[in-house]
């Protein structure tokens, strides 16, 4: 995930970003993104939401659909599990992985759901994308039974993360002011008090907050640049030249996270936050 600061220093605003992508994309996305750091924080966010069998869940702004078949895993034959976002390539590749699931198109500002539909909703590292994040977070808690669960993972704050840190600041450098707002706004929600204020904002009592160390695994750091670049609207914006550059200055800033067999074991810090609404 490549980004250098938060867009302003209002952590949680509202950001300008869309991240529509294409249909290639989003392959790679779920070819390489997803095996190597989003597939470990999925069963962690369904253990934190108290995902149980039977249950009814609904995965927000679900991407390729990697929370969504990690939920189905664990709700079994007797739960409901959709996913929804607003990226139609994702739905696309998420359709083609698991067509059994069932998969909509929807703005999560406006989730095209029942009230009190869902035990339980979850947004697995999108939150620093949405417009309005406390709008987000409220349709959430409106789609949630009382007493149901809504959860989310974002990345921790830039300056805790010490292969991301290093990473992006030589990105951003290289890229330049226009890849800016997009790189900042991957740790937009990386303060975790002020993530806690926003989701108690949309009428949610926070249960559980916590910050938990993860690791992003690379067959090498040229493949961490190429899946961080490749699978996110940032190849679109920079020029080969600054690629290429990119490239040959990631070797030596990721060097202390290579292993012995010369993969890459890259640190990543985490913020999971479940909360319950009220009865």
């Amino acid at each position: 995930m490549t980004n250098p600061t938060p867009a302003s220093d209002d952590v949680l605003g509202h950001g300008a970003e869309t991240f529509q992508i294409p249909i290639e994309v989003a392959e790679l996305y779920e070819a390489k993104f997803v095996p190597a750091l989003f597939a470990e924080w999925s069963p962690r966010l369904v253990e934190v939401a108290a995902v149980g069998p039977g249950d009814s869940v609904l995965d927000v702004a679900c991407g390729t659909g990697i929370l969504a078949r990690t939920a189905t895993e664990t709700v079994g034959p007797d739960g409901r599990v959709v996913g929804v976002d607003l990226n139609e390539a994702m739905l696309a590749v998420a359709a083609r992985v698991r067509p059994d699931l069932e998969w909509r198109q929807a703005d999560a500002a406006e989730l095209p759901f029942a009230d009190n539909e869902f035990d339980a909703a979850l947004c697995q590292m999108a939150l620093m994308f949405f417009p309005d994040r406390a709008r987000a977070l409220g349709e959430m808690c409106r789609v949630v039974r009382p007493n149901g669960t809504v959860a989310v993972c974002v990345p921790a704050s830039l300056d805790a993360q010490p292969a991301y840190g290093p990473f992006v600041e030589m990105a951003a450098r290289h890229a330049g002011p226009a890849a800016v707002s997009l790189l900042g706004t991957y740790w937009a929600c990386g303060d975790l008090e002020a993530l806690r204020a926003v989701v108690e904002s949309a009428g949610l009592q926070v249960t559980q907050a916590l910050t938990v160390a993860g690791v992003a695994r690379f067959a090498s750091p040229g493949e961490f640049v190429a899946t961080e670049v490749e699978s996110t609207p940032l190849i679109e914006r920079i020029s080969e030249g600054v690629y290429t550059r990119i490239k040959a200055e990631a070797n030596e800033v990721l060097q202390p996270f290579v292993t012995a067999a010369g993969t890459l074991d890259a640190p990543l810090v985490a913020h999971l936050v479940a909360a319950r609404r009220a009865a």
